[in-house]
């Protein structure tokens, strides 16, 4: 593969999910789209051989890094709204299975933004952007230990919470 293919290979795996982490950072489309371009620029000018074997991790830290230096240079760290998100929200069925859906979602949401930090980035990393332990343990600078430890305290969490809500509307 030559390294236009390659690079065209990387953006059409990973845009949308950088996309998404960077967004998830700035809170801001445009500005999401600003770093994962950088992102990409560095990929072309990177050196290929130290790149290919964890071609995810290293670009995810180069997508997290740079938008984590923008928000601290522009000191606007602020709660994602979800309605800025670039988030793929293909919904099928019937209006009723729709309606379930997006309920569904909306309390999948809200018991991720219960979630301290640390656990809101693994678990997405890990579920939306489908990244494995390693490249999650690469990104965020953390052991496969402490990673591990996340995502088991966000899924704990998490299911904790919905079971909860749950039970409240079965109550009602």
């Amino acid at each position: 593969m030559t390294g236009t293919e390659w690079i065209e290979a990387a953006l059409g795996r990973y845009e949308y999910p950088l996309l998404r982490c960077a967004v998830r950072i700035t809170g801001d489309a445009e500005t999401a789209r600003d770093i994962v371009q950088d992102t990409f620029l560095k990929l072309c000018v990177a050196d290929r051989s130290k790149v290919e074997g964890h071609l995810a991790a290293w670009l995810f830290t180069v997508c997290r890094n740079r938008a984590l230096d923008l928000v601290r240079k522009e000191g606007r760290m602020g709660r994602l709204d979800e309605s800025q998100a670039v988030v793929d929200r293909s919904i099928t069925g019937r209006p009723g299975e729709a309606a379930a859906q997006r309920e569904a979602y909306e309390l999948l949401l809200e018991a991720l933004a219960s979630l301290p930090s640390q656990q809101q980035e693994a678990f997405r990393l890990k579920f939306q952007d489908d990244l494995s332990y390693r490249e999650i343990s690469q990104v965020m600078g953390k052991s496969l230990g402490t990673v591990s430890k996340l995502l088991s305290t966000a899924l704990c969490s998490v299911r904790d919470r919905l079971r909860a809500r749950v039970e409240l509307a079965r109550e009602d």
